[in-house]
């Protein structure tokens, strides 16, 4: 690898920075429109809830921490084919103070020494220089299994991502279905109540019995339950996609997006069908974009340098050194003592107790559990593609069948509805034609939310789709 390729990695840190300040900023902006209408609700589109959602995420902060490590794990390991340089300095003082009284015998004679008292100091400073040569492939290995992490952790970094957008927009359309749900429920109570209010005045009038009124009193209860039920399922997904997102949960929000269709024209659906049937090819599609497994396909490779770098304990190690001394009693003499060295070191490890072949019998049963999680990994794929094939046609046929079931019981409420205001017909086939009409539109909203959910599911499944 060469200092182009390093710089590369950073160019592209940096320009992934700038967008995060990009966002960062639309974010803020989002947050300060909310605190400025503190009182009121905000509504926010699936766009901004993702970006928000992105900025707030404690796993994408997380995966984005592991980025800079791993880079920094690349400019130690390219660190290796650069030169050490070192340089030293240091001032040592030997005071010496001998009293007059001390004695010494030399040649059997008793000698008196003088009294004495000197000090000496010394000034010294150098320069060394070194250079690994050769060390049996082991920075080669070193840096190019740094720069498979790195590649690694920015694909688990990519694929969170992609898991956190696709969970805010099953999130998002989950709201948007309650929403729905909610509207079903409030269109039949106020027909029921409506209904009510017309069997009640014709029981008042003799045109009906008060069984008809108790009975039509009881059928509006339960609306009022299903209301309430649904309002609150609808409030507790809001409150899911809050808490998702990251947001202050004392403010209101309310979610809508234009952008979101409400219905799905039938030449969609053939397109989707015709798009995604090929399994054998989206698999392919998915095995060369899933971040997931260009993680552990880079894991992988990691592995394979790792088993080279324990390898090179085998080979000898050849180095280069050079150093420049200066040193003298006085500094400012310190220059007229000059020393320069320089040399090539070779080391071979004869025998280390087998500790070489430990290392390398390690790292290469982790190849081997890298070549398993990548085998697996592609496996997993390939099962995922398939399911989430199945769970796209299920969902167009639940859609289709839904469809025409709210036809179907749309005309049967407006028949039965017509027999009973005619006398033909007793207000219990009206509530069952009811219930059914009712039922069928819940259907119908389920299946449509289902089949957009599971078409953006396929999209993550197949990984294509950064951001």
């Amino acid at each position: 690898m060469n200092p182009i390729f390093i710089l590369s990695l950073y160019i592209i840190r940096l320009k992934e920075s700038f967008m995060r300040v990009i966002s960062l900023l639309m974010s803020l902006s989002i947050l300060i429109g909310v605190g400025v209408y503190a009182q009121e609700s905000v509504t926010l589109s699936l766009g901004q809830a993702i970006e928000l959602a992105l900025q707030n995420n404690i796993s994408v902060i997380q995966a984005e921490n592991n980025i800079s490590s791993a880079h920094g794990n690349v400019l130690a390991a390219y660190g290796n084919y650069l030169p050490t340089l070192s340089a030293s300095g240091g001032w040592n003082r030997n005071q010496s103070d001998r009293a007059g009284s001390s004695t010494q015998i030399v040649g059997g004679q008793v000698f008196t020494l003088p009294a004495s008292f000197s000090v000496t100091n010394s000034f010294s400073t150098r320069l060394d220089l070194s250079y690994t040569l050769f060390d049996g492939f082991a920075r080669e290995a070193s840096f190019n299994r740094a720069t498979s992490n790195a590649i690694s952790v920015e694909q688990q970094s990519q694929r969170t991502r992609q898991s956190i957008v696709y969970q805010m927009e099953s999130g998002y359309l989950n709201v948007l279905r309650k929403e729905q749900l909610v509207k079903v429920t409030e269109e039949n109570l106020k027909r029921s109540r409506r209904q009510l209010e017309r069997i009640t005045e014709s029981n008042r009038v003799g045109a009906l019995a008060l069984a008809d009124v108790y009975r039509q009193q009881s059928q509006v209860a339960a609306d009022e339950l299903s209301l309430i039920n649904a309002q609150n399922d609808y409030d507790k997904a809001k409150a899911d996609l809050v808490a998702l997102i990251g947001l202050d949960y004392s403010q209101e929000y309310h979610f809508s997006d234009p952008s979101i269709s409400t219905v799905i024209d039938q030449n969609e659906i053939n397109a989707t069908t015709e798009k995604y049937k090929d399994v054998t090819a989206l698999t392919q599609r998915a095995l060369s974009s899933r971040p997931d497994y260009m993680s552990t396909k880079e894991a992988f490779h990691a592995s394979e340098s790792g088993v080279t770098a324990a390898r090179s304990g085998y080979f000898p190690s050849v180095s280069a050194s050079a150093g420049y001394g200066l040193s003298n009693p006085e500094f400012s003499r310190i220059s007229d003592n000059k020393n320069i060295s320089w040399g090539v070191n070779i080391r071979w490890n004869i025998f280390d107790a087998f500790q070489t072949n430990q290392a390398l019998q390690s790292a290469i049963a982790t190849k081997r559990n890298a070549e398993i999680a990548l085998l697996q990994t592609e496996r997993s794929v390939s099962v995922e593609v398939k399911k989430a094939l199945l769970d796209l046609d299920a969902a167009r046929k639940q859609l289709d069948v839904t469809q025409k079931g709210l036809v179907s019981a749309t005309e049967d409420r407006r028949i039965a509805e017509e027999r009973y205001n005619l006398g033909a017909g007793t207000l219990l086939d009206l509530l069952v034609a009811n219930a059914g009409f009712v039922n069928a539109s819940a259907n119908n909203v389920n299946a449509f939310y289902f089949y957009v959910i599971t078409k953006r599911n396929f999209e993550y499944v197949l990984g294509e789709r950064t951001y």
